[in-house]
């Protein structure tokens, strides 16, 4: 099955899933996940609609993006892997967005960095909703003081919050997960009510259709969309 097919088919599941919860399809980004896999696969995606995209390494988006960004203007890429400090400089210059904003000290990093920019880098906070999440920000004291933190900084645009939720068969547990996220947002939301948080990243090719069905607006697709990593 060729990666345009694999769209087609992850697309009209999530219209299926926005059926079955009242939702529609245009409220709910795809985003697929290229980590791992070379500019061709990238390309072909593209050539099949796909137009926005994650990846998890500061060094091999940098390797991979550039040439594709010059001959194709609309393409929007994320950062949603775990960010260390020393690559931040880089991410700011490579990434539009960055979805794993996980402790206080790399939003001040990208708050000063972020400066010069001429438009504004897109962030997301990043909930810990499981004990199989990597990271995260634990509870919503700890979001609220790091909104307030990312507010601070003009150079930076925070857009909403994103989570992972624990790799299993358990949907109850998956649900759970999802559900704190955005029980989170809404208290984020009624905190710093001038700013849109709308966006909640949730959901992964294992679990995005429960993810729509509890609220997602962003689906990080990768396995479904590439095929095993390469």
């Amino acid at each position: 099955m060729s990666i345009r097919e694999r769209i087609e088919e992850v697309r009209e599941r999530i219209e299926k899933a926005c059926l079955r919860s009242g939702r529609k399809p245009g409220e709910i980004r795809l985003m697929g996940v290229s980590k791992f896999h070379g500019p061709a696969a990238v390309e072909e995606a593209l050539q099949g609609g796909l137009t926005f995209f994650g990846e998890n390494r500061v060094q091999e988006a940098q390797g991979k993006f550039p040439p594709l960004r010059a001959a194709y203007k609309n393409l929007e890429l994320h950062m949603i892997g775990t960010l260390q400090r020393n690559k931040a400089k880089t991410a700011v210059a490579v990434f539009d967005g960055i979805q794993s904003l996980d402790r206080d000290e790399l939003i001040i990093t990208l708050g000063t960095l972020s400066a010069h920019r001429t438009e504004p880098l897109t962030v997301l906070l990043e909930l810990h909703t499981g004990e199989e999440s990597k990271s995260g920000y634990a509870g919503p004291d700890l979001l609220f003081r790091a909104a307030e933190l990312v507010l601070s900084f003009p150079g930076l645009k925070l857009s909403g919050l994103m989570t992972m939720a624990p790799y299993t068969r358990d949907r109850g547990i998956i649900r759970s997960s999802f559900r704190a996220l955005v029980k989170a947002r809404d208290l984020l939301q009624n905190r710093f009510p001038g700013t849109d948080l709308s966006c909640l990243s949730m959901g992964m090719s294992n679990d995005f259709e429960i993810a729509v069905e509890e609220g997602s607006t962003l689906l990080r697709i990768g396995t479904l969309l590439f095929g095993e990593r390469q």
